[in-house]
């Protein structure tokens, strides 16, 4: 496995990436009249190009074999300044590993890239959504040390999902 940034190469496989891992893991929870605009608008070719071209934007991308395996992204500021307990806090919005990898370390991988670009950015706190009930990821979170702080709404179009928002402050120290 490889850990590199997304390039302008790779828009056009991690918009398929993020919208097959999207749809297995809740595809199932959406009508397709809420589902579909929502992939466009998240996971379309122009919005991961966007995305990769934002200066307040990180991607790192899994790959093997030059397939993308996982990817990560960040945003170097608060989605939630409301509920920040930090100074300066930062959002991760995605981390996404390949459904058929899942428990070969990929998402390890991933977290701590993104815990180490935080603490690089001066970073003083990490939020992430969650949804209510992944009690998957929310294991993976609090074993990191993350804890929640608040519910949140996630809107899949005209579709609100029950979200809970989760927090590390302060960052631990490098290891």
């Amino acid at each position: 496995m490889i850990l590199r940034p997304a390039s302008f190469d790779d828009a056009a496989s991690l918009a398929a990436f993020g919208r097959h891992a999207f749809v297995a893991a809740f595809g199932h929870c959406y009508a397709s009249s809420d589902l579909e605009p929502f992939l466009e608008k998240a996971y379309g070719e122009p919005a991961v190009r966007g995305e990769i071209a934002n200066p307040w934007v990180r991607i790192q991308l899994a790959t093997q074999d030059d397939a993308i395996i996982g990817y990560c992204l960040m945003h170097l500021a608060a989605e939630w300044p409301e509920h920040a307990r930090g100074q300066r806090p930062v959002t991760l919005h995605r981390l996404y590993v390949d459904p058929a990898r899942t428990g070969q370390a990929i998402g390890t991988e991933l977290m701590d890239w993104a815990l180490c670009e935080s603490r690089s950015h001066g970073a003083d706190e990490v939020q992430l959504s969650v949804w209510s009930e992944n009690s998957g990821a929310q294991r993976f979170y609090r074993r990191y040390g993350f804890e929640k702080v608040a519910d949140i709404d996630f809107w899949v179009t005209s579709h609100r999902d029950d979200e809970f928002l989760f927090s590390l402050h302060p960052l631990p120290c490098a290891a």
